[in-house]
């Protein structure tokens, strides 16, 4: 089944209930910095992202840095537009990242 892309509108209420994320520059992708307490702190979380993308089979660039991670995501298969399965991966991560969600 194809993924429709979802509004500006759409994107920018949906935004709303995602503090920290953003679309940046006006890209087609939704981004997200985490700052940890350390190297090995970071380094976990990259290891829950990546297990939540595989859950959905859904998947973001991930950069690991000394104690951040940042994240891009659109969809691919809506050429590269930004959709609900990418507000779905960020609503989950928010979720599990330290200090940021409920876990």
């Amino acid at each position: 089944m194809p993924v429709e892309p979802l509004s500006q509108k759409d994107i920018e209420d949906r935004l709303r209930e995602l503090p920290g994320w953003s679309l940046p520059n006006g890209e087609e992708r939704l981004a997200r910095t985490y700052r940890l307490a350390s190297h090995f702190a970071a380094t976990a979380l990259v290891i829950h992202i990546a297990q939540i993308q595989d859950e959905l089979n859904h998947h973001s660039d991930l950069t690991l840095g000394y104690n951040t991670v940042a994240l891009t995501v659109n969809s691919h298969d809506a050429g590269g537009r930004v959709t609900e399965k990418d507000f779905e991966l960020a609503h989950r991560v928010e979720a599990i990242a330290p200090g940021h969600g409920a876990g």
